[in-house]
């Protein structure tokens, strides 16, 4: 995936692992997919990459991005309230070519792709190797609240996470990310 256009970010400053880094306004394709985590992506990668594949009109190719991102997905409360399986939902996306508008965007065929305009944000991040297991990510999330708080920084909604290698790719050879959004 090293050879894929990624999003552009500055690194305000760096501690050990931990990076704050500020990213400008971006244009995702996403997906919001319902399970566990590790099944999601894979639905939602399925769906977004069909849609980047050319399942959209007029059936347009759109380069290969990484990371593919990963976020649980606070749900508003809404009447009659129903519960389906485990409640869970993340919206899996794949941030657009820097080149792209969302007038210039293919509309996507199947209407659980959605594109949505990501205003400038503000993250605290943290880069690990490895599967990017539940455990890891949570064990990473720790570490990045735990900084935040020590720092006097406030975070907001869940954690961002950011996968950039294939399932082949050797353990030790991947790059995985966790990150939390900065309050302004």
């Amino acid at each position: 995936m090293s050879r894929v256009e990624q999003p552009e970010y500055k690194i305000e400053s760096v501690a050990g692992s931990i990076e704050i880094r500020s990213y400008g306004p971006m244009i995702a394709a996403e997906a919001v997919v319902e399970g566990e985590r590790v099944a999601a992506i894979r639905e939602g990668f399925r769906l977004i990459a069909a849609y980047i594949f050319g399942a959209n009109e007029p059936n347009a190719k759109i380069a290969m991005t990484a990371p593919v991102q990963q976020q649980k997905q606070t749900i508003a409360m809404t009447a009659p309230v129903t519960q389906q399986g485990a409640g869970t939902a993340w919206v899996v996306r794949f941030i657009m070519p820097k080149s792209s508008t969302i007038e210039t965007l293919p509309k996507p065929n199947d209407r659980r792709v959605s594109l949505k305009p990501l205003p400038s944000r503000r993250f605290v991040a943290i880069t690990f190797s490895g599967f990017g297991s539940d455990d890891a990510i949570e064990d990473h999330t720790q570490e990045l609240r735990r900084y935040a708080s020590e720092h006097g920084r406030v975070t907001v909604g869940q954690p961002l996470l950011a996968f950039y290698d294939p399932p082949w790719t050797l353990p030790f050879l991947r790059r995985n990310e966790v990150m939390l959004e900065l309050a302004n």
